[in-house]
């Protein structure tokens, strides 16, 4: 199948209307300006030397509660590399040494090319500071009776609040920023950038398409009656990133994430020389091997040990380490 093309079993469905692209919607959701410049950082939750990324929460001044932001160096962009930015009469070096052919320097591009990303998480809660926190991580394999006792349970009673999810998928938020809409409830899905990708540079492409059923939280949920749903994801995603970022089919990573950092029913297209967060054989599941296995067995997903990766400020960590699935440590307290 090439990547021009759809698959006529997904096609072929009452929803198949033409869906929109690019959709061009006014409608922005809250329009507040977030006050970066009065932003006061109070602790570092966490620092990612190899991505250069780091979590900071603070208090805007004049605004009660906490916040998060994230800064993160943009990645690089061939067409400006090969432009008068990263080098030009603008440009100021700082030399760290000079040996033969070899030197060393520190380079200042023009500004407008040096930027770096920033993510606001406002106002945070104590799941968002535990989420963004540096701690120490476990796997847990997940039967189904553990995800039936265990990990259900806690999920009803603590996952994060969905709203922002509903407003983009009834275009309240976001809508200048949506790539693809299909609006069939059934089988449709808005395709949008993934927060942690400025929506331009090629070289770090992510999405996520968000299905429209409000029913489906993860994996768990997953049988034949989903089929033409994932197909649909799959293909009329890969069509729509190939007609506007001209990446093709072969070259997308797509992806669930399990456990998945909210639970409404998403997958992640990402592109595959992009070393994206969570692409690790203990978090990722490829959606063509999750429609595979499920044309094997209908429920598969609901009779699967599934691992997943569990970090210890999570309370579910607790649930799992008191119920004898966590192998216990000695902690060291240090005086």
């Amino acid at each position: 199948m090439s990547d021009g093309n759809l698959q006529s079993d997904v096609l072929e469905t009452p929803c198949a209307k033409k869906p929109k692209i690019d959709h061009e919607n006014e409608k922005n959701g809250n329009d507040n300006q977030i006050p970066l410049n009065t932003f006061t950082p109070t602790k570092v939750l966490s620092n990612n030397t190899n991505r250069k990324t780091v979590f900071l929460l603070g208090k805007f001044k004049d605004k009660s509660g906490v916040a998060i932001v994230i800064l993160e160096k943009n990645a690089f962009k061939e067409e400006e590399l090969s432009s008068e930015g990263y080098f030009s009469a603008e440009t100021r070096v700082h030399t760290f040494f000079n040996n033969d052919i070899y030197g060393n320097f520190e380079c200042y591009p023009i500004s407008k090319i040096n930027g770096v990303k920033t993510t606001v998480i406002y106002p945070a809660t104590d799941k968002h500071i535990a989420k963004y926190s540096k701690q120490e991580v476990h796997i847990v394999l997940e039967s189904p009776d553990c995800y039936k006792n265990l990990t259900l349970p806690h999920l009803q009673k603590e996952q994060f609040n969905l709203q922002w999810v509903y407003n983009i998928l009834e275009g309240k938020s976001e809508a200048d920023r949506v790539v693809y809409d299909n609006k069939c409830e059934k089988e449709g899905f808005v395709l949008v950038p993934d927060l942690k990708w400025d929506g331009l540079t090629k070289e770090s492409l992510y999405l996520l398409a968000i299905v429209r059923q409000r029913n489906i939280k993860s994996l768990r949920d997953l049988n034949e009656t989903h089929l033409p749903l994932l197909k649909r994801i799959r293909d009329e995603g890969k069509k729509a990133i190939l007609d506007k970022y001209n990446v093709a089919g072969s070259q997308l990573r797509i992806y669930f994430h399990y456990q998945p950092s909210f639970y409404h029913l998403h997958i992640h297209f990402t592109y595959l020389q992009h070393e994206a967060p969570g692409i690790y054989a203990e978090k990722s599941h490829l959606l063509d091997t999750v429609i595979n296995n499920i044309e094997i067995m209908n429920d598969y997903y609901n009779k699967a040990t599934l691992p997943f990766t569990i970090r210890e400020m999570d309370p579910l960590f607790n649930i799992y380490e008191t119920n004898g699935y966590v192998e216990k440590i000695k902690r060291i307290v240090n005086k």
